[in-house]
């Protein structure tokens, strides 16, 4: 029976898939179609230059050993490269290459090394110095769904997150966008996604970066012309996680590139999962074809804690320290820290630190001295609430009535102010403070914060009432 090329690369796939990780064989080999066979010589198609360099690289000598066991110790591996030209005319092109050592892999080292290699670049995330890394998740297992306390403020966010974690790219929520203000946990939530993919999938490529790095990831490929195979590394990958993705507001070029791996890996059924400080709706300066795709999957709000999840988020944090605490003190710092996780759990830090290092009882006189010299130095969020309240005083009315539905002059433009504020000082999305201020849509909040703006540039009574109202909210 004669043998064909495929024959050939599949008797050499099986023993390469003995010896190395089933992730590394998805990854790097399922890719790769056998295309032609002569005399000693196999041809082989791979989707990129750089998977070739990859190969050459990490697995020569597993290929060499593969190749000589099916055609003998004088076998040639000769790569064909076809890869669709993205920023072309999308016409492909074909360069054969022979495998390293250019005329067989009987050799044992790799004796025509390639010229322009970068592998910080096309694996961003190997460490310089050290080879035959594979890609690393960047994820912190310390960021679980076991310390991602549920509670009111969370419980969509975190209900869809679970399901994205046991079936990654088999939900509707795809992409799952997470939004919410600072300190609202929305890193942790993405960690805890791609945590529990990695022990539920270990075979899934899930891979987690900021928005700013794979920026300066990209801004590199461009000045090292090698843009495509940087949009490669990126399609291979299963699960990606990116946070904080409103930083891309204005960045073009890294708007396009990201459109194109997001396309690619949404239609090949991978999953997307992204971070923001503000609804797809109130982002600014992002290209609406790729604004549209993030509206594709799930955006859940994470918003402030209430009351209840404060108190389980402090006592969840003592019990991991193993710190009891009076009751007393817990609920003073509960009703004291209102907006930020990320400041609350600071605070149960330093009162801790505080009561170790100067052998001190924890005391309430001690909370409130940590609470007030914490507080003090850190840049607090006020809530809606506290704003409405503010505004309400200010022009002697009630909430209530600031809410309301009437259309009296004073008492629309009291609201107005509210929202502008609320627009202004907290990290709530429209949509989010409209329906707080009044049940009011994303629409009429941004109406509001264009006339409050026109109005104090043009009526010196209401430019009294935004500086007078700009000091009460921001001492």
């Amino acid at each position: 029976m004669s043998r064909t090329a495929q024959s050939v690369w599949d008797n050499c796939l099986s023993f390469i898939k003995d010896n190395i990780t089933p992730q590394a064989y998805k990854t790097w080999f399922e890719p790769i179609k056998a295309v032609k066979l002569t005399d000693v010589a196999l041809n082989i198609q791979v989707p990129s230059k750089f998977f070739y360099e990859w190969l050459e690289e990490h697995y020569v000598k597993l290929l060499k050993v593969a190749l000589n066991k099916e055609l003998g110790e004088n076998a040639k591996l000769v790569y064909v490269i076809k890869m669709e030209n993205t920023y072309g005319n999308n016409q492909p092109f074909t360069e054969k290459i022979p495998s390293a050592n250019r005329t067989s892999l009987k050799s044992q080292e790799v004796s025509a090394p390639l010229k322009n290699k970068n592998p910080e670049l096309k694996n961003p995330f190997v460490i310089p110095g050290i080879r035959n890394l594979q890609i690393e998740s960047q994820l912190n297992p310390s960021y679980n769904f076991d310390n991602f306390l549920e509670g009111d403020s969370n419980r969509l966010a975190r209900s869809a997150g679970m399901a994205v974690a046991n079936k990654p790219g088999g939900t509707s929520f795809n992409p799952l966008l997470i939004f919410g203000g600072v300190g609202l946990g929305k890193t942790h939530l993405a960690h805890a996604i791609g945590v529990h993919i990695k022990d539920q999938y270990p075979e899934k490529t899930v891979l987690y970066i900021s928005a700013e790095k794979f920026t300066q990831q990209y801004i590199e490929s461009v000045k090292k012309n090698n843009r495509n195979d940087f949009i490669h590394f990126y399609q291979v990958i299963d699960v990606l996680i990116v946070d904080d993705i409103q930083l891309l507001s204005g960045k073009a070029g890294t708007q396009d590139v990201f459109f194109h791996i997001f396309n690619h890996l949404h239609q090949n059924g991978k999953q997307v999962i992204l971070t923001s400080d503000k609804a797809p709706v109130d982002m600014q300066d992002i290209e609406q074809r790729l604004l549209s795709r993030f509206k594709w999957g799930l955006s859940a709000e994470l918003q402030h804690p209430g009351f209840e999840t404060r108190i389980s988020i402090i006592k969840h944090k003592l019990y991991q320290d193993g710190v009891e605490m009076p009751e007393e003190i817990v609920e003073f710092l509960a009703n004291n820290i209102k907006t930020n996780i990320r400041e609350l759990e600071g605070a149960i830090i330093s009162l801790i630190a505080h009561s170790s290092f100067n052998k001190k009882e924890i005391t309430l006189d001690l909370a409130k001295k940590i609470v007030d010299n914490y507080v003090k130095h850190t840049k607090r969020e006020v809530s809606i609430d506290y704003i409405q309240k503010i505004v309400s005083d200010y022009f002697q009315m009630d909430v209530d009535t600031l809410q309301s539905k009437t259309r009296k002059r004073h008492i629309v433009q009291a609201r107005q102010l509210a929202m502008f504020f609320a627009k202004k000082l907290t990290k709530a999305s429209l949509a989010s403070i409209g329906s707080q201020i009044g049940q009011r849509d994303h629409a009429t909040v941004l109406h509001a914060c264009k006339t409050v703006d026109n109005l104090a540039s043009t009526d010196k009574q209401f430019r009294k009432y935004v500086e007078d109202l700009n000091k009460k909210l921001t001492v």
